[in-house]
This record gives structure tokens, C-alpha cells and sequence, in this order.
């Protein structure tokens, strides 16, 4: 793909500044988070295409104000520290005001009108909330501290969520995107269909063993389904496979790109900063549901080919140990870097990021087959490039925009009292106050990427459930789990609408059948709220292991009673009261 020089510089300049940051440490914190709103709105306003004149207008204009009002504040840092969140002058609040609906139109833009629908309602409850009568009122905020604490201040658009993105997210981001430009994912492909080409389904337990290994350095479901089904889903055509099969196995195992260590996706670093933990811990505690996912994935497609009697690969189809040995160092030595610094313990994750990001550049003028090409480093180095500031710019567009909802439920307890509404419609029931929950981050997630789904569900739900009795670990991945059904879920159901336009085939009959085979994304949550030890891996790793043997065996009788609709009616009604009575039977 061609890129204009403005973007590539663009694109350049919002990477090695990114980069800069993760190294210089003493960066203030109005500076470094202005500077990534700063260096996003381009690539939203900017380079995004526009349908009309209006609107390449209305984003020039909005990116003109928006740097103005970020480069003011980065310039004026000591003083506007000194003003403790109040704002002083006209200019300040029009500067403030230009802010916040540049913010809300970077979301607006970027993802889905009901992110910033939901942050607007959010900001005018804080700012009209003192006129609501009974407990769900406020007392009132003065203006120019209701304003200043969101834009001037270490709170709202600068706020944890949006030191997160810098900090933490965007070096990971600069790295899949990285490993996504090179050859990794050739041996990607090598490797599974070695490994998994032969058995039944082959072509589709290959696609669920790519999708796998090419999630543990993506975290990013959409890039997963996108890369590995252009080769995974017409292979399994070819095969004879239904359409709506091919496309809803690469639909359901591209999902856990963003669950499975050590890449997760970027609700998984906001996750630890939130429960004060560090992300290597998150990482170990995320491994076992993250293989339950994969092999319930694996479940699935099995009862499929049993069903449709679908045969493995033949052995001239498969690569070879030899040409498999050839691709995997392009994986394998940026992985292993990065879990080795992760793993040794003496280095932060953005800094196991970068250094695993530079392996990978070392490798992007190498090809398994022709050798060392500098156009083709060209070539990549500017698809990394680009891919990296376009995802930059996606991921704190959602954040800076939340970090406004966040900044409200600070100043006015809106959390709290919605965590109480919770509490009380739950009756003090954890299972309902779950539900509830869960229905909260399937709605949301139809209209939200999963962090976003996620960040808002936690504000909300995630005290309620807390307060309820579930440890707090298990709370937040409960919820990210269930945002993170969004991508298979109708209506809006992003994987599946990539994997069926692949596969040629209509998205309904594909969504179905994702339901089906993806099971593990709506049963492993609930596995590991029942077994709460089942992410205990680092600290009770017998019982961990113990859950998840007990929560894989009741996965594999529910596949089973799903999908074997060939057997006998009886036998899958036992499987499914059996299941039921292996994973909530009993805690472990």
C-alpha cells in the first residue's frame, strides 16, 4: 500500500516520539499526555478518509484547536500546575471547552457514536446533576474547577487512563504492529500446519493453532482474523468446508488475540494499572483461561469434523520440519525476548516491548525465501510505521474520551451510587449481580471495542461485584471477558463480519456458528468465578490446574450437546447437566 510522505512523517515522527517517551522517564505528566493526544488527532482527523467537504473541513478545524489547546498546556505546564484544576480567564475556558469536543469527535470518529454519547450524558450530569432530586444528585461543582480538573489537571483527558496508553500500551501496540509488517506470520502458519495439518479438521485445527500463536504477540482480534484468515479460511473452502464453518473457526479462535499472554490486548495493561498490579502478574493469572479458550475452540471444530466427517490434511500439504525450522526464528526471537525480559523480572514491560520491537525491525528486511532486501525493509518499515500511528491514535482516542467519564465519576460519586443500584437490583446475589453485568457488557460491546466496553462496565459494575464478595482479579477479567463477546456476538460482531466477507459468505449464518465453536468465551468467565483458583496459576498452580482440568471437562460435554446435533437427544441433555455439574458443581 502506498503512503503519502506527510503520513509516513507523520507516522514516523508520533513512533519515535512514543519511543522517546518510554526511555526519557522523567517526562512530566502534563507533557507526556497532551503530546499523545497531540500526536494522534492527525490520524483522525487528518489521514482518516472523509466522506465529504464538510467533514475534511469540521477535521482540520478540530485538529487545529485540538493542538492548540494541547500544545498550550504542554508549554505552560508549570503555571497551569499551579492553578491546583481551576481555570483562570476566558481563553482558558475556551480552551477547555475546544478540548473536551475535540475529544468527544476523536472518539465519535475513531470508534462508534455511543462512546462519546455516553461521556457527553456523563459531563452534563456533572454539570447539571445538583438539580436532580434524591441520592442520585450532587451537590455542585464549581465551573472553572469542574473544567479545569478534566483539562488542566492530572485528572479527565490527562488522567490514569491516558498515562496508561503512554506508558504501557502504545510500546505494545509499536510491536505488533512490527511483527505483523515482518514474516512472522509465515511461520506462524508452518508451524501449526505441522503440528495440527494431520488430524481431523485439519485445515480448521491449523487455523485455531495459528490464530493462537499469532495472538501471543498481536493482542488485536480484528489484525488476527485479518491476517491469518486470507490463508486459513480459502484453504478450508478448498477443502470442502461450509463456508460459514471456514469463517466462523478463524472468527472465534482470531477473538483470542486479546486474552492470551504475553500480548494482550490493551484493556489488559489499563487492567493492571487499575488493580495495582504488574502486568507479569496479569500475564501468568491470564494463561490457563486463555488455553481453556483455545482448546474449547479446538472442542468444537473436532464435533464439527465428526459431524461433517472432515478429514486432515495429506502429508504433501504440510510444510516440513526443514521449512518450518527456516520461518519460526522470525516469531520465536522477538517472543523470546520479550518473555525473557518479562520473565526476568529486571525490566519494566514497555521497555521488554521495545527491546523486542528492535529484534523485530532487525528482522524486517530478511524473507524466508529471497533473503536479506532493503526495498523490502523499505517497504515493511513504512507498513509498520503507519499500522503503529493508526493504532496509536485508535487506542487514545478511546481513552482520552473515556478518561472524561472517568474524571466525572470522580468528582461526583456517580460510580458509587451506581455501584449501590447494582448492588440493591442484585438483591445481594452475586450470580444476578453477574448477569446484570455481563447483559451490560454485551450491549456495550455491540457498539464499543472491548476496551472501551470494558473500561466503562469496570466503572460501574466492577465495585458492585467486589463488594459482593468476588475478588477483585476475578471481577475484572470476568468483565473483559464478556466485552470482549462483542466480536462474535450479533448484531454488531466485528470478526465475523471480516471472516464472512473472506470466506464470501453472508455474516448470519457465520455469527451462529461462532456462537457454537467460540463457547469458551461466554463459560470460561463463569468457570473462573466458580473456581476462583483457576488464576491462581502463580501462587497455587495444583489447584489452578485442578480447575482447569474440571472447567475444560464440563467445556467439552457443553461443545459437545451444542454442536453434535447428529446425536441422540437424551445423551446431549445429560452432557449438558453433567457439564454444568463439573464446572459449578463444586469450588475449586
Amino acid at each position: 500500500m502506498t503512503h503519502t510522505p506527510l503520513m509516513l512523517a507523520a507516522a514516523a515522527i508520533s513512533v519515535a516520539a512514543h519511543l522517546w517517551l518510554v526511555f526519557s522517564g522523567l517526562v512530566p505528566t502534563l507533557v507526556s499526555r497532551p503530546l499523545h493526544m497531540a500526536l494522534a488527532l492527525p490520524f483522525v482527523f487528518l489521514f482518516a478518509p472523509a466522506r465529504n467537504a464538510a467533514l475534511r473541513v469540521s477535521g482540520l478545524l478540530a485538529l487545529a484547536a485540538g493542538w492548540t489547546g494541547c500544545f498550550y498546556i504542554l508549554l505552560n505546564r508549570a503555571a497551569v500546575s499551579e492553578q491546583y484544576g481551576a481555570l483562570a480567564g476566558w481563553h482558558q475556558y475556551a480552551m477547555a471547552v475546544a478540548l473536551i469536543l475535540v475529544a468527544l469527535e476523536m472518539a465519535r470518529r475513531a470508534v462508534q457514536p455511543v462512546l462519546p454519547a455516553i461521556a457527553l450524558l456523563t459531563l452534563l450530569y456533572g454539570l447539571f446533576g445538583e438539580h436532580i432530586p434524591g441520592s442520585f444528585g450532587h451537590p455542585g461543582i464549581p465551573l472553572d474547577y469542574f473544567l479545569g480538573a478534566l483539562v488542566i489537571a492530572e485528572g479527565g483527558l490527562w488522567g490514569q487512563l491516558t498515562g496508561i496508553s503512554v506508558d504501557l500500551i502504545v510500546p505494545f501496540v509499536i510491536l505488533g504492529a512490527s511483527v505483523s509488517a515482518g514474516e512472522a506470520g509465515n511461520g506462524f502458519m508452518n508451524l501449526s500446519t505441522q503440528l495440527a495439518g494431520r488430524f481431523r479438521a485439519g485445515a480448521a485445527k491449523v487455523a485455531v493453532l495459528a490464530s493462537a500463536l499469532y495472538g501471543t504477540i498481536s493482542g488485536s482480534a480484528s489484525a488476527n482474523v485479518a491476517s491469518t484468515g486470507t490463508v486459513t479460511i480459502p484453504a478450508m473452502k478448498r477443502l470442502g468446508y461450509p463456508p460459514s464453518m471456514a469463517a466462523a473457526v478463524e472468527a472465534v479462535a482470531s477473538t483470542g488475540g486479546q486474552i492470551t499472554p504475553p500480548v494482550m490486548g490493551a484493556g489488559v495493561f489499563l487492567m493492571a494499572e487499575l488493580l495495582r498490579t504488574t502486568y507479569a502478574e496479569l500475564m501468568v493469572a491470564a494463561i490457563l483461561p486463555a488455553i481453556l479458550f483455545f482448546v474449547t475452540s479446538w472442542f468444537g471444530v473436532h464435533h464439527f469434523a465428526h459431524r461433517h466427517d472432515l478429514k486432515g490434511l495429506d502429508a504433501s500439504a504440510l510444510p516440513g520440519w526443514a521449512r518450518v525450522a527456516r520461518t519460526m526464528p522470525f516469531f520465536l526471537l522477538p517472543f523470546g525476548m520479550l518473555v525473557g525480559m518479562l520473565a526476568g523480572g529486571d525490566y519494566g514491560a514497555a521497555y521488554s516491548a521495545v527491546f523486542a520491537t528492535a529484534v523485530t525491525a532487525l528482522l524486517l528486511p530478511v524473507d524466508s525465501a529471497i533473503g536479506p532486501s532493503l526495498g523490502l525493509f523499505w517497504r515493511r518499515a513504512q507498513e509498520a510505521l503507519v499500522d503503529a500511528a493508526r493504532q496509536i491514535a485508535l487506542i487514545a482516542s478511546i481513552v482520552i474520551c473515556a478518561g472524561l467519564i472517568v474524571g466525572t465519576f470522580a468528582m461526583t460519586g456517580l460510580g458509587v451510587k451506581i455501584t449501590s443500584l447494582i448492588v440493591g437490583l442484585s438483591g445481594g446475589r452475586l450470580w444476578v449481580a453477574l448477569v446484570l453485568t455481563a447483559l451490560a457488557c454485551i450491549v456495550l460491546g455491540m457498539e464499543l471495542p472491548t476496551t472501551a466496553a470494558y473500561l466503562i462496565c469496570i466503572a460501574v459494575a466492577g465495585p458492585a461485584l467486589v463488594k459482593l464478595g468476588l475478588p477483585p482479579l476475578n471481577a475484572h477479567m470476568f468483565v473483559f471477558w464478556y466485552a470482549l463477546l462483542c466480536t462474535i456476538t450479533p448484531p454488531v460482531c466485528g470478526n465475523v463480519y471480516i471472516a464472512s466477507a473472506i470466506a464470501e459468505t453472508p455474516w448470519l449464518p457465520v455469527a451462529w456458528q461462532s456462537l457454537r465453536i467460540g463457547l469458551g468465551l461466554f463459560v470460561v468467565p463463569l468457570g473462573f468465578v466458580a473456581n476462583p483458583s483457576l488464576l491462581l496459576l502463580a501462587s497455587a498452580p495444583l489447584l489452578a490446574l485442578a480447575a482447569a482440568v474440571k472447567v475444560g471437562a464440563g467445556v467439552w460435554l457443553l461443545s459437545y450437546a451444542a454442536i453434535r446435533t447428529d446425536g441422540a437427544l437424551a445423551l446431549r441433555g445429560l452432557a449438558t447437566v453433567a457439564a454444568l455439574g463439573l464446572i459449578f458443581g463444586w469450588s475449586v
